[in-house]
């Protein structure tokens, strides 16, 4: 199979498993919203920042410098395995003893037993850990899909079964667990792969010395990414926490799905063709418009119907939560952006620069929070986007470097698609203030708003001969 049939059936099946699983997720999730409480949603946001940092922890960054490595033997794959199952276990005792010290930073002592029962999933995941690299880096996301889905399905299952028993937060706690067995089981049987008794100090220093800055740029990442849950977890109420947690979680919905799909192929992808520079562009160029494409008019139109959208799908005590999203979607419209550029550096290897911009940018950050803490919630949000205005300068200008493809010049493709998304955005608005002033039901305003939205958009983008618009036809109909 040559590099562009691979690329196009890899993101066919890695769409099917994230557009499938999301979907899932989103229709468990409106259920939950409406049995659970918000407080109860926050506490689990509460512990978002250590199960991130403690799943990092256990990886150091290995599987992806196993991704990027060319020639890879078992001494590689076993070497790491037994790494990650080993951290694995002291990441689990290290958030087994500090649990108390959370709870007490929070002042909810039920924090305690929720994260010593959340955090065995470190130890569970890590038995099926290379088995899901070494289908990454086959591209072999078919059978990630046939992985993915029922194990969420189980999950999920279990979730609501126990949320509509009255366990309240645990089901949450559960329902991860539940997942996360199935995923580990299916995984070790699909990929026919059991580690040797091999460990090999030498291909360990070799992906550690990689992996590690990856490590070091993941932790602050994750730790800056959820200072704002930290902040707003340890001042606000855990109600407050909840409601930026559902807006945080929505917004992230189309951008995460797409940007996991593209990623998933990209990385594999781009570091495949890491030494032809000018192909690199190429495609990295078209990959980012087409994201871009798909994703800003969503996130506008999602802005523009946020109260109709919150209260049809999480009912009343959902809707403080829609001014913390709408603000959130600009966030979202970069962070493809952001995230591409950094893929460039991993793929050339760079992952030291890439440490040195993820500091620069924490500390850019923080000095921004410290700042717009002062004015609150909101002060703090607006703040983020400040932030991520910034971080889009530093990224690409980096990022742009190892390709000849700078700043400027990324703005000047991108702002086409911005342009057409906003004026998306203002049309959108006055419609859907005529249908709110009639009186029109939920349902009818997001359904007569969406279709019109996608139909002038696509209409729009036609007339003007957008070029992304054809790359994606052909996608389409190459598969």
């Amino acid at each position: 199979m040559n590099l562009k049939k691979q690329a196009v059936s890899s993101i066919f099946w890695s769409s099917i498993q994230q557009f499938g699983t999301q979907g899932i997720s989103f229709i468990v999730s409106i259920i939950l919203a409406r049995a659970l409480l918000p407080a109860e949603f926050g506490l689990i946001a509460m512990l978002t920042i250590f199960i991130s940092l403690g799943t990092s922890l256990v990886d150091s960054g290995l599987t992806q410098s196993l991704i990027r490595t060319r020639d890879l033997d078992e001494d590689d794959y076993s070497t790491v395995f037994y790494f990650n199952l080993a951290g694995s276990v002291v990441v689990y005792l290290i958030a087994f003893f500090l649990a108390p010290f959370i709870s007490r930073f929070y002042n909810q002592a039920l924090l305690t037993p929720i994260l010593r029962l959340y955090t065995v999933t470190f130890v569970i995941n890590a038995f099926a850990a290379i088995q899901n690299t070494r289908l990454i880096k086959k591209m072999d996301f078919k059978t990630q899909t046939k992985v993915a889905i029922p194990s969420l399905i189980l999950g999920s299952t279990v979730g609501l079964i126990l949320a509509f028993n009255n366990y309240g937060v645990w089901s949450l706690v559960w329902s991860n667990i539940a997942q996360s067995l199935a995923m580990t089981m299916q995984l070790i049987f699909w990929s026919k792969w059991i580690p040797g008794f091999v460990f090999n100090l030498k291909k360990f220093k070799h992906h550690f010395h990689f992996g590690m800055k990856l490590m070091f740029s993941g932790v602050l990442d994750i730790i800056y990414t959820n200072i704002y849950t930290i902040v707003i977890g340890k001042f606000f109420a855990p109600s407050q926490l909840g409601y930026y947690n559902r807006a945080d979680t929505l917004q992230m919905l189309p951008v995460g799905n797409l940007n996991a799909i593209i990623t998933k192929v990209s990385f594999p992808l781009f570091s495949s063709i890491q030494n032809d520079d000018i192909k690199l562009k190429i495609v990295y160029k078209k990959i980012m418009q087409m994201v871009l494409f798909v994703i800003t008019p969503t996130l506008v139109l999602m802005g523009v119907m946020a109260e109709p959208m919150f209260r049809l799908l999480f009912t009343d005590k959902w809707l403080p939560a829609v001014p913390y999203f709408q603000i959130l979607c600009i966030n979202g419209i970069l962070y493809p952006i952001h995230s591409y550029n950094l893929q460039i550096l991993n793929v050339k290897g760079r992952s030291d620069l890439f440490l040195k911009l993820e500091v620069i940018k924490k500390i850019l950050g923080v000095a921004v929070i410290i700042v717009s803490f002062q004015y609150g919630i909101f002060g703090l949000l607006y703040g983020s986007v400040i932030t991520s205005i910034l971080c889009f300068f530093i990224n690409t200008h980096y990022g742009g470097r190892f390709l000849d493809y700078p700043s400027w010049e990324q703005i000047k493709d991108i702002v086409p698609i911005l342009l057409l998304s906003f004026l998306l955005g203002f049309s959108g608005h006055v419609l859907d203030n005529i249908l709110k002033n009639h009186q029109f039901p939920d349902l009818f305003r997001l359904l007569i708003g969406g279709f019109i939205g996608v139909i002038l958009y696509l209409s729009m983008a036609y007339i003007f001969k957008m070029s992304t618009l054809n790359e994606i036809i052909k996608l389409i109909k190459n598969r």
